[in-house]
């Protein structure tokens, strides 16, 4: 179990970064592209990206992106620099700006378990033409697994952020922290994350603490090793259905055809009115009060919604908090 110890400031301080962060995401989706899990959300992902880094031209690219990101068990700190929450740009940066004593502290760390390539050695070195491979590698490894799935990616981290930002309308800071459960559980000052993969503590120390939601975050939080590095906590995000196919693929057209077909079934100014209310997201007891209809007719018009792309909802208990997709912003803006 890992203990996060806060302070009356920390609890003030504490904030959930902006957006999905594109560096932990391409670092988590690593550890699950090579994990036995057989999530059925990610089977179609899985396959389109192992096929794209079989074909890659350049032999051996990613071996040591691939090395450096094992799917169980510790992975390098300098890969997830606090740098990314500015963007992919700023956080590639940061990596090849490690400082030579941290990469070879991580490296050592990495190697008690795993064993490396001989490009590691160089890596730990701090040699700029090894940094530079790395940083390539990681970009190339992001337009293939991760930028064409962004906007999905974005609607589940905005769909979790306004249910965060509900809790804490609702309960203030302590109302953020306890809406973490059930993988993670707030008592007395103390955030506990459960079936974490070992015993530590991590004191704030007046620091705050930034947490941020993730698709590619496998079922439990990850927060970084070395306790000096700015506090991070990335937790997992529900995958609202998971990820659309690879465009062009046949299962790419099957459900884009069948997406059209949802949203023919939108026209109408109650759903429109529905999706105006789920701006800045609500109930489905809200939504039938607002538009002064019954609960079963919210639901129905809902459910078209969400079928069609421009929902999303998660269950929290006995309610169920609607927000809008990208998508879904863009149809309400037109």
């Amino acid at each position: 179990m890992l203990k996060v110890i806060f302070s009356r400031e920390d609890i003030l301080r504490t904030r959930v970064a902006a957006a999905a962060d594109p560096v932990w995401e391409l670092v988590l989706s690593l550890h699950l592209l090579q994990g036995r899990g057989r999530d059925p959300l990610l089977t179609e992902w899985r396959r389109t990206v192992a096929r794209g880094l079989r074909t890659d031209t350049t032999a051996d690219r990613f071996r040591l992106l691939l090395a450096l990101n094992p799917p169980r068990g510790y992975f390098p700190d300098f890969l997830t620099p606090y740098a990314s929450k500015d963007g992919l740009d700023a956080g590639l940066e940061a990596v090849r700006g490690t400082p030579v004593d941290l990469l070879r502290r991580d490296l050592t760390r990495l190697a008690e378990e795993n064993v490396l390539p001989a490009s590691a050695s160089a890596l730990a070195r701090g040699q700029p033409d090894v940094l530079s491979h790395l940083t390539d590698s990681m970009v190339r490894y992001q337009s293939l697994a991760v930028t064409p799935y962004w906007s999905r990616i974005q609607a589940a981290v905005e769909a979790d952020r306004a249910r965060r930002a509900r809790a804490m309308l609702d309960g203030g800071a302590e109302g953020l922290l306890t809406s973490l459960r059930p993988s993670m559980r707030w008592a007395d000052g103390v955030l506990e994350v459960l079936d974490y993969p070992d015993s530590r503590e991590l004191h704030l120390d007046g620091r705050g603490l930034l947490l941020v939601p993730s698709f590619f975050c496998a079922r439990t939080p990850v927060a970084l090793l070395d306790p000096s590095l700015p506090p991070v906590l990335v937790y997992p995000v529900d995958r609202l259905g998971g990820l659309m196919p690879e465009p062009g693929s046949a299962a790419h057209r099957d459900a884009d055809a069948a997406q059209r077909e949802a949203l023919a079934a939108l026209l109408g100014r109650t759903r429109a009115a529905v999706l105006e209310a789920a701006d800045e997201g609500c109930t489905t007891g809200e939504v039938a009060r607002r538009l002064r209809i019954s609960a079963a007719a919210a639901s129905q018009h809902t459910t078209v919604l969400r079928n069609a792309g421009l929902l999303v909802s998660h269950r929290d208990r006995n309610t169920v908090l609607h927000t809008l997709t990208p998508l879904g912003r863009a149809v309400l803006d037109a």
